[in-house]
């Protein structure tokens, strides 16, 4: 894989992925998210939802993200909002740490409960692994967290794959059935809406992979990239749902019910370790956007950072997330998610599309004008 290493891979592919490795956990890792916000609208509303609402207005954000991040040279989200919100910057990051909380929180409990379901290993040898996993992955950078995220990509492609090709082989009359003879339930637009805000949030913690882009074409490339790479395991994973619709929606975890309807033990080893390194690539993406947001003051005031701060805060987020998890905390800061959710909206979404590109075009108009004293 030295594609992987290639300049236009870094530039139009890493942000797409580390989008996804971020999104993944939380927005589509159990089939719940697709129940709840596309599945319980039909099958045919739901995948127009998905395709026309979701995965565009994830990809029409992420351009402009990058895109301002790029004319700015803004690759933290501290910087990134300074630039888009002046001394407001502080909002966003308000709701930002609320979320990261809730979602190291959920992974944590997640990683314990995989392996104990699955190998009968210990609730905490999970916790701890995965816990091992992300700090690993923060200390050693950029680069190692762009190759390990890459590399999982491609494993989770290939393994959603693989799952929705064998259930074409004994349900594809089902699946087929299900979508031809599907429904559009009322709501269904506004399931897509919920659902692209819903985790919108988290694109400025990508923002460090970013740096590779150089152009604007690269730069909105790459954001559309992003929105693709995004929602296409969600879609194999919504097509793979509407073979058991109606019945699925009443289900706890829809993955394990469809790969219990499969009956096959090592796919489901397979799908559940591929799911563990998800949590994985998610706790790292929320974290290192911490780490680099710290980072980013002391190079402000030219100063040098002191080695202990970025293991101190690494260690201290995860096992605060542990501690939400183990007493019981998640529902009640998540009671709290759905205006987190409209936070984002009011803090980022709308302002990046709309003073963010008014400040792209000044800059540019800017620049435009010297160019041509110059000549």
């Amino acid at each position: 894989m030295n594609f992987v290493k290639s300049d236009t891979f870094k530039k139009y592919f890493i942000p797409g992925i580390i989008f996804q490795s971020v999104v993944i956990a939380g927005g589509y890792g159990t089939g719940r998210e697709i129940v709840e916000f596309f599945l319980s609208f039909g099958t045919v509303g739901g995948l127009i939802a998905m395709l026309a609402i979701s995965g565009v207005i994830w990809g029409v954000v992420c351009a402009a993200t990058f895109e301002f991040a790029r004319v700015f040279n803004a690759y933290d989200y501290r910087t990134f909002f300074k630039k888009l919100l002046g001394k407001a910057w502080w909002l966003y990051e308000l709701c930002y740490v609320v979320l990261l909380l809730i979602v190291l929180a959920v992974i944590a409990s997640s990683a314990g409960s995989i392996l104990n379901e699955m190998f009968g290993i210990n609730y905490y040898i999970g916790v701890v692994a995965m816990m091992i996993g992300v700090g690993i992955l923060v200390l050693k950078g950029t680069e190692a967290i762009e190759k390990f995220l890459s590399y999982w990509t491609f494993l989770l492609y290939s393994v959603y794959i693989i799952f929705l090709v064998m259930l074409f082989t004994k349900f594809g009359a089902e699946i087929t059935g299900g979508i031809a003879n599907g429904t559009m339930e009322s709501g269904w637009a506004l399931g897509g809406f919920k659902y692209a805000f819903y985790n919108l949030g988290i694109i400025p913690a990508v923002l460090f992979s970013v740096k590779h882009v150089e152009t604007r074409k690269e730069a909105i490339g790459s954001g559309i990239m992003a929105g693709i790479i995004g929602i296409v395991p969600a879609v194999l994973l919504f097509v793979a749902m509407s073979g058991f619709y109606p019945e699925i929606l009443t289900a706890a975890v829809p993955t394990v019910y469809i790969l219990n309807a499969l009956g096959s033990p090592l796919l489901q080893i397979v799908f559940q370790i591929t799911l563990f390194g998800t949590l994985i690539e998610t706790g790292t993406g929320f974290i290192y956007a911490v780490t680099e947001r710290i980072t980013s003051v002391y190079v402000e005031k030219d100063k040098k950072m002191a080695g202990w701060i970025i293991p101190s805060v690494t260690i201290g987020l995860l096992a605060l997330g542990v501690f939400i998890a183990q007493f019981g905390l998640i529902g009640l800061i998540a009671q709290g998610y759905g205006t987190i959710t409209w936070g984002f909206l009011v803090f980022y979404v709308i302002p990046v599309v709309t003073i963010g590109i008014y400040k792209i075009m000044k800059v540019n108009s800017v620049v435009g004008v010297v160019a041509g004293t110059t000549e």
